[in-house]
């Protein structure tokens, strides 16, 4: 009889193939017009194909587990996975930001402001009558982000909302074996 995978090991290829996707798509976006990488809908697009891709994975480990699985084991799967590809992504990006195109970091930067300024500004917020410290506090915010400490920053943050995800693809892929019901 084949032994069965622990979550941990079946997510190591899952979690390599959704971050290798997600770094071509980025890299992708890059030559074509690196603007895409800051702009709403690609964003969108790249977390429809994250969730699609977990999906995917997800349904064919439960199968190879025999069709149905515990949501710690779902968790745990969607997690390692998750982070897994949340590491191939952020070495993907620290390569784009510092060594590739170190000066990607300022034009999305810039971008990023921008946007905050129109969806301050369609709030009905003036940018002109603001304090211009505070705009130059949110323009140096948006331009650290990209710098390395800011990047591995926010991939400490993401683990948390990369839980979240995992409790709800936990929610979604969990399936119990009613057959043992009494």
């Amino acid at each position: 009889m084949e032994e069965q995978q622990s979550p941990f090991q079946a997510a190591i290829k899952p979690g390599l193939t959704i971050g290798l996707v997600s770094l071509a798509l980025t890299f992708i976006a890059y030559f074509i017009d690196s603007s895409l990488l800051g702009s709403a809908w690609f964003g969108l697009v790249a977390i429809v194909l994250f969730f699609v891709l977990m999906m995917y994975f997800g349904k064919q480990y439960r199968t190879e587990l025999g069709g149905f699985m515990t949501f710690g084991t779902a968790f745990n799967f969607s997690f390692v996975a998750i982070v897994i590809s949340g590491l191939v992504g952020l070495i993907g990006q620290i390569l784009l930001f510092q060594v590739i195109d170190p000066s990607l970091a300022g034009v999305l930067a810039d971008q990023g402001f921008e946007t905050q300024l129109s969806i301050m500004e369609s709030f009905g917020q003036n940018p002109d009558s603001m304090d211009p410290a505070l705009l130059e506090e949110m323009r140096s915010s948006a331009a650290n982000s990209f710098t390395l400490s800011g990047q591995l920053m926010a991939f400490g943050f993401s683990l948390i909302v990369y839980a979240i995800i995992a409790l709800i693809l936990g929610a979604i892929l969990k399936k119990r074996d009613k057959s043992l019901d009494y």
